[in-house]
């Protein structure tokens, strides 16, 4: 129904215009009354009428001051305003503010609802517009975020020119355009979790972090389950590093109000052409696995500590050696928490780190090849109780060859490890992304049903929900959502004999235009047709 709210100085003006139109016959709720302008608008507020009746001449606040408070929050809401005032400057400082009817005292109930009658059609055909509008921008938000990181992939890959990328770029309205980029990766997963927990705090975090790369002109990207990367520019390498500096100070003052959530932040080196991206990306990598060799928070750099000094198969050099970095517990927390994608990082900001001709002895190497190896075996079976079929009980000697050979070697341990952890892990998404299917199913009539909403209930953020959701069921949310709603509409109007607006409601759409909307959008009919019926056009409404 259109809800109607009076505003009427004259009490038998007022009572005579609610009491003597019957409004629910003729598709109307009447909502609310006030015998002011001042006393109106706070109701008006709450209770969004579709069609305020306003007197003009009223003490404290008028007819046309309140219309244009009106016209300034609620731009929707239609304004038809009664007067006994004949002259023509209140009719053009109504038309100014942008009043739907002007009419004149007194008018006959029938004469009010012919023309309340007209703004009908405009009212719904401007509700689903909205609803529309709501309903592009809740599937564009979660397509814009998959396709920005489909972007981000092509620029840190390094094998698309800077044209290809800024053509890529321009189809997603993203500019590129600068002389100076970087790239600082931000992780905030929790260390004790596998996929990030929903709370109040991940969500106000991820919205205080959108604000701050948006206000200093970067670009954000979500990089599903590793965390967000920003894409910094600026016109000089000096700018650069302002901007660079400054946002990640801001960074560090929102995280000092979470102060219970780990952080870390990898920052790239500077470059001065687009195509060159990927080796920021690489440096930001290294700089971000410093989260797996220490304990505090921060914003790092690649190879920030101390680096070995000179070693041999003489004699090793134990001093050349960060003994913090080659403790089983890192590897262990690599193993538990890291990406595929970051096993390169990892490892070579291991190696780094560690002291690289540390690893020209050969003992050395032996000794870190074994300790990976019995800390990818404890954790494999850990997790299954098997170790992966292609892992050999011994280190093979071609392992220990060189600082390059036994790197890969730990590498390929890794990432064997990795991948018998994350077919383990897909199990427990499945469970996750069940039973948001099930909630979905128990609550799709809920109007308000949301991604945050779900993500609360199964405790998982909303970013690494829609990630996992999207892998499991190859639909957005929104998508499947909307989907579900529709076949059990389909359901509804073949076997049962409910209305199309009780079928709207109990579906989830509280506008039963708009329900009827995207039942021809999405079915490729109308509710009516699929039915097979004529139904009236109350019944349709």
């Amino acid at each position: 129904m259109i809800k109607v709210f009076l505003c009427e100085d004259e009490f038998v003006v007022r009572e005579g215009i609610k009491n003597n139109i019957d409004w629910a016959g003729n598709g109307y709720e009447f909502t609310g009354e006030a015998s002011d302008g001042e006393l109106a608008l706070p109701l008006i507020r709450k209770l969004e009428p579709d069609i305020v009746i306003t007197d003009i001449k009223m003490p404290f606040m008028d007819g046309l001051e309140l219309s244009r408070m009106i016209r300034k929050e609620f731009p929707f809401i239609e304004i038809v305003i009664l007067s006994g005032y004949e002259e023509f400057d209140y009719a053009k400082q109504a038309i100014s503010i942008g009043v739907a009817q002007y009419l004149t005292k007194p008018i006959s109930g029938d004469d009010l609802l012919n023309e309340l009658d007209h703004l009908r059609e405009k009212i719904i055909k401007s509700k689903e517009e909205r609803a529309l509008k709501e309903q592009f921008k809740k599937e564009m938000e979660e397509n814009e975020r998959r396709e920005k990181s489909e972007l981000f992939h092509y620029l840190v890959s390094g094998s698309f020119s800077a044209t290809e990328l800024l053509q890529k770029a321009e189809k997603l309205s993203i500019d590129l355009s600068a002389v100076w980029y970087n790239i600082v990766l931000l992780f905030t997963k929790s260390d004790h979790h596998e996929i990030e927990e929903y709370s109040g705090s991940t969500v106000s975090i991820d919205e205080k972090i959108k604000g701050i790369v948006a206000e200093s002109g970067c670009i954000l990207f979500d990089r599903d389950l590793e965390g967000k990367a920003v894409l910094i520019m600026a016109d000089s390498n000096e700018d650069l590093t302002s901007k660079q500096q400054e946002m990640i100070t801001k960074f560090e003052d929102v995280f000092r109000d979470y102060a219970h959530v780990r952080y870390c932040g990898g920052i790239g080196k500077p470059v001065n052409r687009l195509s060159k991206l990927n080796e920021s990306y690489e440096d930001a990598g290294c700089a971000l696995a410093n989260r797996f060799f220490v304990s505090e928070n921060g914003f790092f750099k690649a190879g920030r500590l101390a680096r070995g000094e000179d070693a041999s198969d003489v004699k090793l050099d134990m001093t050349a050696i960060d003994a913090g970095r080659i403790d089983k517990s890192n590897v262990q927390k690599f193993l538990k928490f890291g990406n595929q994608d970051e096993i390169p990082f990892y490892v070579s900001e291991f190696v780094k780190s560690v002291g690289e001709d540390a690893f020209n002895s050969y003992i050395f190497r032996q000794y870190i090849a074994m300790d990976v190896f019995f800390a990818v075996t404890s954790f494999t079976n850990e997790i299954s109780g098997k170790k992966p079929d292609d892992l050999s009980k011994e280190v093979p000697k071609e392992a220990l060859e060189s600082a390059e050979s036994v790197a890969d070697y730990i590498s390929g341990l890794i990432r064997d490890a990795l991948k018998l952890r994350d077919s383990v892990a897909t199990n427990r998404y499945k469970d996750i992304v069940d039973e948001a299917i099930k909630y979905i199913e128990e609550n799709y009539a809920d109007e308000n049903l949301s991604l945050n909403q779900l993500a609360s209930h199964v405790n998982v953020s909303p970013n690494h929900l829609s990630t996992i959701f999207s892998q499991q069921t190859g639909q957005t949310f929104i998508k499947y959502l909307t989907e579900y709603r529709m076949d059990k509409a389909k359901e509804m109007l073949k076997c049962t004999s409910m209305r199309s607006s009780e079928i709207s409601e109990a579906v989830g759409y509280k506008d039963p235009h708009y329900f009827s909307y995207m039942f021809k959008k999405t079915v490729g009919m109308t509710p009516t047709n699929y039915r097979g019926g004529k139904e009236t056009e109350e019944d349709e409404g």
